[in-house]
């Protein structure tokens, strides 16, 4: 297939591509729901607040420079591969191998770019034309199967033999050699507009490929889906040459990120304080204000709360209000049994940061903990109207509302945390066993009804288009 050739400066996609004529946006939005179904069941999705926010902040940032505005959803996979993909409706999923992997913020930033490009592009819609005519969860399926490849179990749910099929049509959909090639013209066009450095991509992609040159086992899982060139790092490499060389330091999100995840990656909790001590004492690390903080999680994880209070100080004294360990000393304040205490110390914080989502999540857990749900379940309202469609908070809220006695609060909170989960039937059910209560406010009801119908109107709909 021949180049596509430079691409546009502001990374408009191709409005005359024959992808746009075979999905409509709403049967875009219900494949990816459905895809997302199959992604939860073979993989293991981050619902850490602090991590996920940093990706998605992260992601969001590229989007907001990338001149193509749309629905994007982005989420952590806590697996060490060295990966990332991109999926119909906007859903990119970053491994955890791929942010330790990364030397750089600016490599991150790169992966996350290219597969922002993929997505604008139109390159899973474009490769997959051929196979419009399947219904709706099969054609899910064989999307998780191809993109995810060896990942989806065929053995998964009643259409099993999809995900064989799936698997056999990997070849078939996935990006082309000028589809990759175009998403790394756009992609580095927009890490320079977003103040990384282009180099970042090229760099980092010949330091994945030399893993390949010494030992084909060994090949990052990234470089099996997204394969690459002497010739593509080429034209990479003369893309950034257009943009310069820039030098922008690394946030320390993402360094604390990189510390909380090898921390995580280390199964017993012991072997990750005896890592964080050992590399500490030796001085084998990028940056010590997150090593510190990686063996304060890990002596926390581990029950060494105390130690891990002394790790914590210097660091809230030197960041007073870095969001990671405020939330990690409300943690250890928790597990100490002082619920109350981490509540005054995140309030102030809370008010100053009112779209904070891991700052509400730790306050509400806190008041929980401190058994005033009705409180928690306050605080959780004012930060939704801030920032709706978070699964976990809706799941925290559900949570509150039943242990302060709301019944139908916790039906309508539950049926919010469905929908957010790509839930869209059981959310129903949800709504319709609140509505059936006795006790139920006026103006409450009012409320279900409404969402209700909202809800049994996109099923409608759904069930149309299917």
């Amino acid at each position: 297939m021949p180049s596509l050739g430079p691409a546009d400066p502001f990374a408009l996609p191709d409005f005359g591509s024959s992808a746009d004529t075979i999905m409509s946006r709403a049967e875009e939005r219900d494949l990816g729901q459905e895809f997302m179904k199959w992604v939860r069941k073979a993989l293991p999705i981050s619902d850490d607040p602090v991590l996920t926010d940093y990706i998605q902040t992260l992601g969001q940032q590229l989007v907001a420079s990338s001149g193509n505005p749309g629905h994007y959803d982005f989420f952590l996979i806590e697996e060490p591969t060295v990966n990332a993909f991109a999926g119909p409706d906007g859903r990119i999923g970053i491994f955890a191998g791929l942010i330790l992997a990364s030397q750089t913020e600016g490599e991150l930033a790169a992966v996350v770019a290219h597969e922002l490009a993929h997505v604008s592009q139109d390159h899973l819609m474009r490769s997959f034309e051929a196979q419009r005519q399947m219904a709706l969860p099969a054609t899910a399926l064989l999307l998780a199967a191809a993109v995810l490849g060896a990942t989806v179990d065929a053995n998964i749910g009643a259409a099993g033999l999809m995900g064989v099929q799936g698997a056999a049509a990997q070849k078939q959909i996935n990006f082309t050699r000028a589809n990759e090639e175009e998403a790394d013209r756009i992609g580095i066009d927009t890490l320079a507009r977003a103040g990384h450095n282009p180099y970042a991509m090229p760099g980092f992609f010949q330091r994945l490929a030399k893993t390949t040159r010494i030992s084909d086992s060994k090949a990052p899982e990234f470089l099996r889906t997204h394969p690459v060139t002497t010739s593509r790092i080429a034209d990479a490499m003369n893309r950034a040459r257009q943009h310069g060389l820039r030098q922008r330091p690394d946030s320390l999100h993402f360094h604390l990120a990189r510390a909380n995840l090898r921390q995580r990656s280390e199964s017993n909790p012991k072997r990750a304080v005896d890592h964080f001590a050992k590399t500490l004492e030796q001085g084998r690390y990028r940056d010590e204000t997150a090593q510190r903080y990686g063996y304060a999680l890990a002596l926390t994880r581990a029950g060494q709360l105390e130690a891990a209070r002394r790790q914590l100080s210097p660091l809230l004294e030197e960041h007073p209000s870095q969001t990671e360990f405020l939330v990690l000393r409300a943690d250890i304040d928790r597990r100490a049994g002082n619920p109350e205490q981490a509540v005054r110390d995140l309030k102030a914080p809370v008010g100053l940061a009112p779209g904070n989502w891991p700052l509400n999540q730790a306050y509400a857990e806190s008041l929980m903990a401190a058994s005033r749900p009705a409180e928690a379940l306050t605080a959780l309202q004012r930060f939704v109207a801030l920032r709706p469609g978070i699964a976990p908070i809706y799941e925290l809220m559900a949570d509150a509302a039943g242990k302060s006695g709301q019944r139908a609060l916790n039906y309508r909170y539950r049926a919010e945390y469905l929908y957010a989960s790509d839930e869209l039937e059981p959310a129903i059910r949800q709504l319709e066993l609140a509505l059936r209560l006795d006790d139920i406010d006026f103006h409450l009801a009012a409320q279900l009804q409404a969402r209700l119908s909202e809800l049994q109107a996109m099923e409608r709909a759904r069930k149309g288009r299917e």
